[in-house]
């Protein structure tokens, strides 16, 4: 990553002001019609204007939204159907007398308050019949909702503001965020006095680590090994190491970046801090499924702009011509296979089958691709239990810190305004708990086997059993038996000859990965990727990496192309100005081959 690219990447805003700055720019670029882009023309030849997005998740929506507000003829192709990993997954056979089938998903799906690109794309996709945008349906919900139902009669562990409210001006200090960080962890004996004085002073030490230190040596420092985690207790481990990779992203402590990790847990703490002097909730979540809430209205609102979609079309390859992209293999759903031409080609598809697609000529063409073979990834999938009673957990939110498969929950109806009886399902079904399983390779504690090894039935038995370990672990049950009247697992996961599969496995951000990540703009010229493997400010495998990939994509296309039509707001990755001086501080002393000032190992 050179210097130039971090600078112009990570410029700062003020932590209290949050992003309205920027968001104003986004009127500018939704102005830009069809005349702006057709200017844009070829030597002797038509306007350079037909775009194909190869992939329908929210990193190849989200381009084929900003091309199309750009005036660009957009097609867009999907193996399956629109939306990805986000989309609705309806349970087959279960919609009777006119309900709905009842509603799966891949998993708890949560919104922060600092996924600022997604939030300003939701603000652009009006509900049909109403003055509201799709931003309209998520609910906020503060920081201190979210339970951390423990095991083992084990006290529960609280989020970022450890149950307790604080003065934010005294966390502008390094001094006075140590404080209130020994105080949180000390809440209720959750670890020992040395550990808390230990991980507040790593905190404290990413916090005001400048970003030429993020890069040149966290980055290649797992967060297990940052925090010092091995060394150290049980408990400690599991809320200061393994709780906040496994639970709260989508990553592993052992293998994760210190990067990647401390700037979420930035992110985390930035936005506490603007909740506590009245700024936005920290957590959101959709008011009902997320088709409903969010992608139905949104491809809508793409086919008003023009948009074309061929779902159950897959992409097999390109075609090379001319040092360029000449065509892409398309395969229709009759199994025969044809080639789609367009200027311009924005490749959105997942990790794994976008290194599949690099045959040796493209390879040759841009030999950087090459590195993304070194990438990552793995499962990350959930399930839905459909319930006859309705849940009382808490306020809906659960993060399991002990379940050895890393559980997230959430309750359906603590969120969704629906009557879920009428709606949906048979009429007996009541709620809904869309749960994420993070951790598919540790041990369960019904089988004592991985996830990747057990049965579809074994699955749900074994999730039942460690969200109940949690829930019911205190005398109180909040967990019934015999209330579950059917479930879905993620249809992603298959099995094969015995075998476990994974259709659609995700990203996991390694130590030293981001130097084997692409740019949105490949060395082919018209050949753009708009997925969250892209080098991004955000920088993880998440609905705002990916949203923050397709509209760098457009941008660089834009600039490609030579278009006149304004370029896609971005926005900057939020951090405490307070620490700016520190992080001056540290910049030089990194050049000086010294530690970070509070780096006391």
């Amino acid at each position: 990553m050179t210097a130039q690219y971090r600078d112009s990447a990570v410029s700062r805003r003020s932590v209290l002001r949050g992003a309205a700055g920027l968001a104003g720019a986004a009127g500018l670029a939704a102005t830009a019609g069809p005349a702006a882009a057709q200017v844009t023309r070829r030597r002797n030849g038509p306007p350079r204007n037909t775009v194909a997005v190869l992939g329908a998740g929210i990193g190849g929506l989200t381009a084929a939204h900003e091309l199309a507000e750009r005036g660009f003829e957009v097609t867009v192709f999907d193996r399956k159907e629109l939306g990805g990993k986000s989309r609705t997954i309806p349970l087959p056979g279960t919609g009777s007398d006119g309900r709905l089938p009842l509603p799966g998903e891949h998993g708890a799906r949560g919104f922060t308050s600092f996924y600022h690109h997604v939030h300003d794309t939701m603000r652009r996709i009006p509900l049909p019949g109403t003055r509201n945008t799709v931003h309209d349906n998520l609910v906020p919900f503060s920081v201190n909702d979210p339970r951390y139902p423990r095991a083992n009669n084990l006290p529960d562990g609280f989020p970022l503001m450890f149950g307790f409210y604080f003065d934010p001006r005294q966390a502008l200090t390094p001094e006075g965020l140590q404080r209130i960080l020994i105080e949180g962890f000390l809440k209720n004996n959750l670890i020992p006095l040395p550990e808390a004085i230990h991980m507040a002073g790593r905190v404290v030490t990413f916090l005001t680590s400048s970003e030429e230190r993020r890069f040149g040596q966290w980055e290649h420092v797992s967060w297990w090994d940052f925090v010092g985690a091995a060394s150290r207790s049980t408990q400690f481990q599991s809320l200061a190491a393994t709780g906040l990779t496994r639970a709260l992203v989508a990553a592993k402590e052992y293998v994760a970046s210190t990067r990647t990790m401390g700037n979420m847990m930035e992110s985390f703490f930035i936005a506490l801090l603007q909740e506590l002097t009245g700024g936005p909730k920290v957590y959101e979540v959709l008011n009902g499924p997320t088709n409903e809430a969010w992608l139905d209205p949104w491809i809508t609102l793409l086919r008003d702009m023009g948009v074309q979609f061929r779902p159950g079309h897959a992409l097999d390859g390109f075609e090379v011509a001319g040092g360029q992209i000449g065509g892409a293999r398309i395969r229709t759903p009759d199994g025969s296979t044809q080639l789609h031409q367009a200027d311009w080609y924005v490749c959105a598809v997942p990790t794994d089958r976008a290194r599949g697609l690099w045959s040796p000529e493209i390879r040759g063409l841009d030999p950087g691709l090459a590195r993304m073979d070194e990438l990552t990834v793995d499962w990350m999938s959930g399930m839905q239990m459909f319930v006859t009673e309705k849940l009382e957990l808490g306020a809906g939110y659960n993060i399991y810190l002990d379940a050895p498969w890393r559980l997230t929950s959430y309750s359906q109806c603590a969120f969704w305004d629906v009557d879920y009886a009428a709606k949906y399902g048979d009429g007996n079904i009541l709620d809904g708990l869309t749960i994420d399983i993070s951790d598919w390779d540790t041990p369960g504690i019904l089988y004592g086997k991985i996830a990747k090894h057990c049965t579809r039935e074994e699955i749900y038995q074994e999730t039942w059993a460690q969200l109940a370990a949690a829930l019911n672990d205190d005398g109180k049950i909040q967990l019934k038996d015999g209330i579950v009247r059917d479930w879905l697992l993620d249809p992603g996961i298959s099995w094969q000859n015995g075998q476990n599969q994974s259709d659609e496995p995700l990203l996991i951000n390694t130590i030293g990965s981001w130097a084997a990540r692409p740019t949105a703009h490949t060395k082919i010229p018209n050949l753009f990727l708009a997925a969250d493997y892209v080098q991004t400010n955000f920088d993880l495998a998440t609905m705002e990496g990916a949203n923050e990939a397709g509209r760098t994509a457009v941008n660089a296309l834009l600039d490609a192309a030579g278009s006149p039509a304004a370029r896609v707001t971005m926005f900057a990755r939020d951090s405490v100005p307070a620490f700016e001086p520190l992080r001056q501080m540290d910049a030089a002393r990194y050049r000086a081959g010294q530690p970070n000032l509070f780096d006391l190992g």
